[in-house]
């Protein structure tokens, strides 16, 4: 499969596929879309970033009864960013189709999501939690789910949520057809898959701790003095002038710090960490993907699980703790084949896990070169020309007395 005109789609999938400017398909789209359409379930051992979200989608909009206005397709995500990101691919996916698609997750109004169960709709993408939580309300059937998604299954595993996927699968008829996709197969995995799927076929094409793919450029400045960091930052941003950055700080009061300096500057910079409400994440990454906003400053939060593309540059501010964390970060620029661009400020006392990650990943970063700011320097002191008596310590002021009334 070359191209999507070869999967013979219909003219409404296809005619978004060209706006979303999709020309070849990614591996994971070129594997799974055939098995999909020959109903197969289908493991995929894939990262975010590499096209699994078009690759059901597709499959979903060319098998949905658009005249039955009820649940037919259930996607289970671990976080509600990505819930929302989910949402709002397959919605532009499937923009020339009457789809119905809603989001259910923790921190939204739940009349909102009732009011949208009662309009009818084709896909529910959703959290485990408010998942389960509608499902013993009784106000969310699964009757006529035909296709069961979990995306990111160990991240789910991670959060505690073994148990509410093994519910909500219990919740759905056995004769569905089941995706799932996660980026590592720990044992708890495998057994649900082998519990709740019928025969699936394995398909690996990356892995969370593989290397950072070659097409993005990885450099690092060495810096002497920790006060130069900022200044670095800064020359960096200068110079490069990029137009989609994201940020990474080690804390949150850190992240926020920056993101006023930024600012102060005049940068299009916010920031994104988990002391933030859920409305405001949720306003911050919609003005970021418009372009509203330069620049992304954030913690380890948004350094997986949120699918933004055409991030052109990555900055670790602070150095991330090990080689994982350095590829969930740096991976959220070279999406889809681009090119992209990776920048890592260390001190000397960093050096030596900076080469740990190098090792680890099989990389090897660019020096940049960095010249510290020139800073004033304190003039010595005079000596005095005469001799001062020491006569013992000064005394303070003697304070005027005073009455307080308890």
């Amino acid at each position: 499969m070359a191209k999507f005109e070869d999967l013979q789609l219909s003219e409404s999938v296809m005619k978004a596929v060209r706006d979303m400017k999709f020309e070849s398909p990614t591996p994971i789209q070129e594997q799974a879309i055939p098995l999909l359409f020959q109903g197969e379930d289908i493991i995929g051992q894939a990262k975010t970033g590499t096209g699994k979200t078009a690759a059901f989608g597709i499959f979903i909009l060319e098998g949905l009864d658009y005249e039955l206005r009820k649940p037919q397709v259930l996607i289970l995500t671990p976080t509600r960013e990505l819930c929302m990101q989910v949402r709002d691919e397959v919605a532009r996916l499937g923009k020339y189709t009457p789809l119905k698609i809603v989001a259910v997750y923790g921190g939204q109004e739940i009349e909102k999501q009732l009011r949208a169960f009662r309009e009818g709709v084709h896909v529910v993408v959703g959290t485990p939690g408010r998942v389960i939580d509608h499902l013993k309300r009784g106000t969310l059937s699964f009757a006529d789910v035909g296709l069961v998604v979990i995306d990111e299954a160990d991240r789910m595993l991670d959060m505690g949520f073994i148990d509410d996927m093994e519910f909500i699968l219990a919740n759905t008829p056995k004769e569905r057809q089941t995706l799932l996709f996660s980026a590592t197969m720990p044992d708890e995995i495998k057994h649900l898959a082998e519990k709740y799927m019928h025969g699936p076929q394995h398909l690996k094409v990356s892995e969370d701790e593989t290397p950072v793919v070659t097409h993005i450029q990885q450099d690092f400045i060495a810096i002497d003095d920790p006060r130069d960091r900022l200044y670095a930052l800064l020359k960096y941003l200068q110079d490069e002038k990029p137009s989609h950055t994201m940020i990474f700080c080690r804390t949150k009061f850190g992240a926020d710090k920056l993101g006023i300096i930024l600012r102060d500057r005049s940068f299009r910079a916010e920031c994104l960490h988990g002391d933030m409400t859920q409305n405001k994440r949720d306003s911050v990454m919609k003005r970021f993907r418009a372009g509203e906003i330069d620049i992304l400053v954030a913690t380890d939060l948004a350094a997986r699980g949120l699918d933004i593309s055409d991030v052109s540059h990555v900055v670790n501010y602070n150095i991330p703790e090990d080689h994982i964390a350095y590829t969930h970060r740096v991976g959220r620029t070279g999406r889809m084949g681009k090119a992209g661009s990776a920048l890592t400020l260390v001190t000397k006392e960093e050096m030596g896990k900076l080469g740990d990650i190098e090792r680890a990943l099989s990389v090897r970063m660019k020096e940049r070169k960095h010249e510290a700011p020139e800073r004033q320097t304190r003039p010595p002191m005079h000596k005095h020309t005469h001799e001062r008596k020491f006569e013992g310590p000064r005394k303070f002021r003697t304070a005027v007395p005073h009455t307080y009334n308890l």
